[in-house]
C-alpha cells in the first residue's frame, strides 16, 4: 500500500548518539574495564618513561671550558675563613660583622650592594589567603625589631646586556650563627660571583641574593621577590637595615660607615628574571661520592621547565662527575609486591623482544622499583602542593627555579678535598649560568607538566593523563544510567510507545520525577556547603589559646559531626517531604547517587586543572567508592555471595577514602604503626592551609562532601 502524504519517515539517531546510548546501557562493563585500565596505566608509567633531552638548542651546555681559577678559590677560602672566625662572638654582633664582611667582598668585586629588610610573619590560617596575596607593604608597619631579618643583595651588570634580564643565584645563610655547610655554600657562590664580575661574555645581569635564613629559607626569598615585583616607596636599604642593632664600639661604627658608602640606599633591581638557582651544601656526608640532590616541586604542583633540570643533570654527570639524585619514597624500595610486579614486567619485556627485537617494552625489575619509588615521590609532592624548597617562591612569579643541594663525600671540615669540592661546585653553577645566559627568551621549548622517574627520565603530561582519563571516564555514563533506571522505576514500565496526549497521572509523574531530581541536587549542594563550613573551622579553632594538635583534631572532628547532624535534622531527607511508594523509594537513592557521581566528576575535572597530581590521587580514592556505593540494606536482603563481597568492598573503600583514615593508613605503611599520633593529621592539614595549597580546598569542598554522600547512600533506608 503506498505511503500517504501525512506519514513521515522515522529518522535514525546519529552514530554518536547511538554510541552514547550503547555505552550508557553497558555502563557496568565500561566502568570495570576503564577502572582496571586506569590502575594498570598508572602502574605502567615507569615503563613508559622517556629519557630526558635538551629541547632548546641555544642552551649548549658544556660547550665552553670553565674559567674558574685558583684565584677565585683562594678568595672564597679567605671569605670563609673571615666568616668562620665570627662564630665565637655574640650572635647579634657576629651577625652585623658577617653581613659587613660579605658586603665588603661584594663591593670589592664592583657589584652594586644593597640590603633588604623583611619582617617574619608566621603562617596562620586565614580564608582570604587562598584568594589574595598579602600586601607587600603591610609587613613593614607596626612590627617589632625582634622579628626582622636583613638580606644582602649584590648585582653585577652585564657588559653585553641592556639590563632587561637577570639570573638569580640564592644562598641561604644564617648570619651570626652559621654552620660549616652554609659557609661552604657561600664560598661556592662567591667563587662564581667573583668570576662573573670579570667576564666579558655576560649578557644578563647576575643577582647574588644571600638570604637571611634565621626564620627559614623560604620566608626571606618570598619577601624579597614580593618587593622586587611590587613598587616600594620606602627605603629598605642601609637606612633601616641595622636600625634594630645596637652599636657600642666606635671602631666598629667607623668601619660600618666606610663600608656603607658603597652600599645603595634603596631597593636595587635588575631585569626580568630568566631563571634562579638556589645553592645549598648539605650538612651530611655521602659514603661513595659527591652527590647532587635536585628539588623542583613548587606550590600546587607547579614545576620548572624541564630543560633547566636537564642542563643541571647533564653538566653534573658528564662534566663534574657528580651523582645526581631526586627524592624517592624509600619504603617502596623494599616493597615485595612492587618487586614481583617489576619481575612480571621484566619477563613480559623479554617475551616482547623475543617476538620482535624492535619492541623496546620492559625494563629491569630494579629499574622499575626505583622508577616507581621516584614517581610516587614526585606524584605525592606535586599533589601536596607545598614547595620542596625556596625555589617555590620564584615559581609563584612564573620564574623557573630549582634547588641544588650538594652533599660532599667528606665532612666540610676536612681541608684535603676542600678546594676540589669548591672547584666542582663552582664549575657546575658556572656552566648552568652560562647556558641560561645563551637564551634569547625564557624557557619554553620543553615540558612544564611532567613527573620524574629518575634524574634522566620523565613522564610527560600526554602519558600520565591517560590513567586519570580512564578513571573518570565511567562517571558521566554511570550517572546517566542511574538516572534513566530511576525514571523507569518511577513509571513502573518502560515507555515503548508514544501517546498523542498525556493524561493527568502522567503529568503528575513527570512533575514528581522533576522534584525528586531537585531534592537530590539540593542535598548534594547542602553537603558541599557543609564541606565549605568545615574547611573554615580551623580558622576559629586556631583562636583557642594553647590548643595542641591533638585537641585541635578532636575539636575539628566533633564540630564537623555536630554540624552535619544538625544539618540532617533541619533539612531531612527527600523521603520526608512527600509520601512515595516502595518502587519510587528504590529510585530515590539511585538519583542521589547519580547527582553525587556528577559532583565527583565536576570536582575532579576542576581540580585536574589546578593540580593534576592531586586529582589523580583523588580519583584513585573516590571513583571506586562512588561506583560501588549501594545501600547495604539491599545487599543484606539479597543474601548472595556477590552482595556479601560488595558489602566488604564498600566498607573497605569507605574507610580508605575517609581523609584522616587515608592519611594514617599511608603513614602506617611508610613509617610503621609506632609513628602514629592523633595530632599528625592536624599538623598535615595545617601545613596545607599555611602554604595556601589548593589540595586543602579540594579535601574540604570536594572529597569530604562526596565521601559523606556516598556514606549516606550506603546507609540509605530502602
Amino acid at each position: 500500500m503506498p505511503k500517504t502524504e501525512t506519514e513521515t519517515p522515522k529518522m535514525k539517531p546519529r552514530p554518536i548518539v547511538r554510541l552514547g546510548i550503547f555505552l550508557i546501557s553497558h555502563s557496568l562493563l565500561v566502568s570495570v574495564v576503564c577502572c582496571t585500565a586506569g590502575v594498570l596505566a598508572l602502574l605502567l608509567l615507569p615503563l613508559l618513561a622517556k629519557n630526558t633531552y635538551i629541547s632548546e638548542n641555544a642552551l649548549m651546555p658544556g660547550s665552553a671550558s670553565s674559567m674558574i681559577s685558583n684565584r677565585d678559590i683562594s678568595e672564597a677560602n679567605r671569605l670563609a675563613s673571615d666568616l668562620s672566625g665570627l662564630n665565637f662572638k655574640p650572635q647579634d654582633s657576629a651577625a652585623l660583622e658577617s653581613r659587613r664582611i660579605l658586603t665588603k667582598y661584594m663591593s670589592d668585586l664592583g657589584a652594586e650592594v644593597s640590603y633588604h629588610k623583611f619582617h617574619h610573619k608566621p603562617n596562620q590560617f586565614h580564608p582570604l589567603h587562598f584568594f589574595s596575596s598579602p600586601d607587600s607593604t603591610s609587613s613593614v608597619k607596626n612590627l617589632s625589631c625582634s622579628a626582622h631579618g636583613v638580606n644582602t643583595v649584590g648585582i653585577i651588570r652585564a657588559p653585553r646586556g641592556d639590563g632587561k634580564e637577570a639570573i638569580v643565584l640564592v644562598t641561604p645563610y644564617k648570619f651570626g650563627k652559621s654552620s660549616a655547610a652554609e659557609t661552604l655554600s657561600l664560598s661556592i657562590a662567591y667563587t662564581v660571583f667573583s668570576l662573573l664580575s670579570r667576564v666579558t661574555w655576560l649578557a644578563k645581569d647576575i643577582i647574588w641574593f644571600v638570604a637571611d635564613s634565621q626564620y627559614g629559607e623560604y620566608a626571606p626569598v618570598e619577601a624579597w621577590l614580593r618587593d622586587y615585583h611590587t613598587p616600594v616607596f620606602t627605603g629598605l636599604g642601609t637606612l633601616n637595615a641595622d636600625r634594630c642593632v645596637k652599636i657600642d664600639d666606635p671602631y666598629v661604627f667607623e668601619q660600618k660607615s666606610i663600608v656603607q658608602r658603597k652600599i645603595s640606599d634603596g631597593f636595587r633591581r635588575a631585569g626580568t628574571m630568566a631563571a634562579a638557582l638556589i645553592l645549598k651544601v648539605a650538612d651530611r656526608n655521602e659514603m661513595l661520592e659527591d652527590t647532587l640532590n635536585i628539588y623542583a616541586e613548587a606550590s600546587n604542583g607547579q614545576m620548572p621547565n624541564l630543560d633547566l633540570i636537564n642542563i643541571v643533570n647533564y653538566l653534573a654527570v658528564h662534566r663534574q662527575g657528580l651523582r645526581v639524585k631526586v627524592e624517592k619514597v624509600l619504603t617502596l624500595l623494599d616493597s615485595r609486591w612492587l618487586e614481583i610486579l617489576g619481575q612480571i614486567f621484566e619477563l613480559l619485556g623479554k617475551v616482547a623482544r623475543s617476538l620482535n627485537p624492535g619492541w623496546k617494552f620492559g625494563i629491569s625489575a630494579a629499574d622499575y622499583i626505583e622508577g616507581s619509588a621516584t614517581l610516587a615521590s614526585s606524584l605525592y609532592y606535586q599533589a601536596l602542593g607545598i614547595p620542596t624548597g625556596p625555589h617555590g617562591a620564584f615559581r609563584d612569579f612564573q620564574v623557573d627555579a630549582i634547588t641544588l643541594e650538594i652533599s660532599p663525600k667528606v665532612s666540610p671540615h676536612n681541608k684535603a678535598r676542600h678546594n676540589e669540592f669548591l672547584l666542582r661546585g663552582g664549575r657546575l653553577v658556572e656552566g648552568v649560568i652560562r647556558s641560561i645566559n645563551n637564551l634569547l627568551e625564557k624557557f619554553h621549548q620543553s615540558f612544564f607538566l611532567y613527573m620524574l622517574t629518575s634524574p634522566s627520565k620523565f613522564v610527560s603530561v600526554g602519558v600520565y593523563m591517560i590513567a586519570f582519563a580512564l578513571l573518570v571516564a565511567p562517571l558521566p555514563l554511570v550517572a546517566a544510567s542511574l538516572y534513566a533506571d530511576a525514571n523507569q522505576l518511577d513509571l513502573g514500565v518502560k515507555n515503548t510507545k508514544s501517546t498523542p496526549t498525556a493524561t493527568a497521572s502522567d503529568e503528575l509523574d513527570i512533575t514528581f520525577r522533576s522534584w525528586k531530581w531537585l531534592y537530590a541536587a539540593k542535598e548534594v549542594f547542602l553537603i558541599h556547603v557543609w564541606g565549605a563550613a568545615v574547611s573554615l573551622l580551623p580558622y576559629f579553632i586556631c583562636q583557642i589559646p594553647n590548643c595542641s594538635p591533638t585537641s585541635g583534631s578532636a575539636i575539628w572532628v566533633f564540630l564537623s559531626m555536630l554540624s552535619l547532624l544538625i544539618l540532617y535534622l533541619i533539612v531531612g531527607s527527600p523521603s520526608t517531604h512527600v509520601s512515595i511508594s516502595q518502587s519510587e523509594e528504590k529510585g530515590e537513592w539511585a538519583i542521589l547517587k547519580s547527582a553525587t557521581i556528577s559532583a565527583v566528576f565536576i570536582g575532579l575535572l576542576v581540580m585536574s586543572v589546578v593540580n593534576f597530581a592531586a586529582a589523580e590521587i583523588g580519583a584513585l580514592l573516590l571513583v571506586p567508592m562512588c561506583l560501588m556505593a549501594q545501600p547495604l540494606k539491599l545487599d543484606m536482603k539479597a543474601a548472595k555471595l556477590r552482595s556479601f563481597l560488595r558489602i566488604i568492598c564498600n566498607v573497605v573503600l569507605g574507610f580508605v577514602a575517609f581523609p584522616p583514615a587515608a592519611f594514617f593508613v599511608v603513614k602506617t605503611i611508610f613509617e610503621g604503626f609506632d609513628s602514629i599520633n592523633m595530632g599528625d593529621f592536624w599538623n598535615w592539614m595545617e601545613s596545607l592551609w599555611a602554604w595556601n595549597s589548593a589540595t586543602y580546598i579540594y579535601i574540604g569542598m570536594v572529597h569530604l562532601p562526596c565521601w559523606v554522600l556516598c556514606l549516606h547512600i550506603l546507609l540509605h533506608s530502602c
